[in-house]
């Protein structure tokens, strides 16, 4: 389910960068507005919605869904059901440290079994 989540959020934010940067912004007809009487559009009249704006409040929410959606799910995790979860996993044997001979100790050493 988080993979699906992290999927749809990516390709969200794709299609979001991408229908913003085809958007015409308002700011484009500054220059034509002074002269020609279009003052209207640049400062708030903009009428009914195109389709990319509706687009773009549809990504929008989609996003906005997906990134409350991946913070419920980090803020609480479910128990994993996973192969190793089941599995019992039993401490370590700790084995018996054999102590070091020191070079001096011709007694205890493997080379006096050695056939001459």
């Amino acid at each position: 389910m988080e993979i699906f989540v992290w999927v749809v959020h990516v390709l969200a934010a794709i299609v979001l960068i991408g229908l913003v940067l085809m958007q015409h912004g308002k700011g484009a007809d500054m220059g034509a507005a002074f002269g020609t009487g279009s003052a209207g559009s640049v400062f708030g009249s903009s009428g009914s919605a195109n389709f990319l704006s509706r687009s773009t409040a549809i990504a929008t929410g989609i996003f906005f869904v997906t990134s409350m959606s991946l913070t419920y799910i980090y803020a609480n995790p479910s128990k994993s059901h996973g192969v190793m979860d089941r599995h019992d996993v039993s401490k370590p044997v700790q084995q018996q440290a054999v102590p070091a001979s020191s070079p001096g100790d011709v007694g205890s050493s493997k080379s006096q079994e050695i056939p001459k």
